[in-house]
């Protein structure tokens, strides 16, 4: 059975979220982000124009675009509307996956027999758009990497259908920074020895590939010929994760106790950033030496900052234990999760806080989680 991928994308989604609540933004170049040392989470077509991007610093943004409106941003907003297109498509497609708060993939093989799945992907972007207001772009085609390029090369509001023997035309003379794992620094790497279109990629040898960058240049070969086997994986919500310690010897040593809880709460953060959730609720519980279990709980705005998360967590603690008895366990726990790319962050970072946690994140993926961390969590005796 020949493979029917699709990947919808909501364009602009932040932009159109508030463009949805207030139609005097139509039109106007629109900057969504945080405060003048924050950066740009997202942006319109009217401001891109000016060379505004995702994730540059607001002030730069600004001075390309000063006429723009610069909104900081509505989490619940996003989140609920994000919630009510998962399930407007979620009902209507046999398998669906969401990649991040504004992307879905859909499996639709064998569905052309019985509805034409082209024609069953317009309808499906139409119910999305008539029931929530929001545009929508798409792509058909037999994999989710050539469907994902497919969707960026139609937008905006764009429906694209790729088949099997387009696939090689389509994708030829497209740069390779459309391959979804092209960063800039591959991108950099393989400009210098004259690769710059997928068509030039595709027939460099494998092995050459592999020796240039490592382990994943088998996989950058498969994209680049449109070959991709990774299954559209069904969507299931998380509700929210957690870890807790349980001592060998019951504790009151008030300072390694919080240690611990904002060891806790870092190693949390950068489990939701790696699986790409946000977190709205904070939950602290501590059992003390007789069982006696107890929790606090406090709303927080969408985030998965570990600065922000541990200060809530401290917070909490102090609030939680008060009879001063021994401890016998202490736990964390984050809820209220939603599932959103990394640009959610944007709204409440810094550029320098986005540095740092890039920069930490890529040295646990390589080293671990003990690779590095905050002094205040840090376990010395590990």
């Amino acid at each position: 059975m020949n493979r029917a991928i699709v990947h919808m994308d909501l364009d602009t989604f932040f932009v159109s979220c508030e463009r949805r609540n207030n139609s005097q933004l139509d039109g106007i170049p629109l900057i969504i982000g945080g405060g003048d040392r924050g950066v740009v989470a997202s942006c319109s077509y009217e401001a891109r124009k000016f060379g505004v991007r995702s994730a540059m610093p607001i002030r730069m943004a600004v001075r390309l675009c000063p006429d723009a409106k610069v909104i900081r941003g509505d989490h619940e907003l996003y989140s609920n509307l994000s919630h009510t297109v998962t399930e407007i498509i979620q009902e209507r497609v046999p398998v669906m996956e969401k990649a991040s708060i504004d992307e879905f993939y859909l499996d639709l093989s064998g569905m052309d027999k019985f509805f034409g799945c082209y024609q069953w992907t317009q309808e499906i972007a139409a119910a999305v758009t008539k029931e929530t207001g929001l545009p929508i772009s798409f792509a058909l085609s037999a994999n989710k990497t050539v469907s994902k390029i497919g969707t960026g090369e139609a937008k905006p509001v764009g429906r694209l259908e790729i088949k099997d023997l387009e696939i090689k035309p389509f994708l030829n003379p497209l740069s390779i920074k459309k391959i979804p794992m092209v960063g800039d620094k591959t991108f950099q790497l393989l400009s210098r020895i004259g690769i710059r279109t997928i068509h030039t990629l595709s027939e460099m040898p494998m092995l050459v590939l592999q020796q240039m960058i490592g382990v994943n240049g088998k996989e950058l070969w498969k994209k680049a010929n449109g070959i991709d086997e990774n299954p559209v994986v069904p969507y299931s919500e998380r509700k929210s994760i957690s870890t807790e310690r349980t001592f060998t010897n019951d504790t009151t040593d008030v300072l390694e106790l919080k240690r611990l809880i904002s060891g806790m709460a870092e190693q949390l953060a950068y489990q939701l950033r790696k699986e790409k959730w946000l977190t709205s609720t904070v939950v602290v519980k501590i059992r003390y030496a007789n069982f006696d279990t107890e929790t606090k709980q406090c709303k927080v705005s969408y985030t998965s900052a570990d600065h922000t998360l541990s200060k809530v967590a401290l917070e909490l603690f102090n609030k939680v234990y008060t009879r001063r008895m021994r401890l016998r366990l202490v736990g964390l726990r984050f809820t209220g999760l939603v599932h959103g790319n990394h640009q959610m962050n944007l709204f409440e970072d810094t550029e320098e806080q986005m540095n740092l946690y890039q920069t930490m994140d890529y040295l646990k993926n390589r080293y671990g989680m003990g690779a590095v961390g905050r002094a205040s969590g840090f376990d010395f005796e590990k």
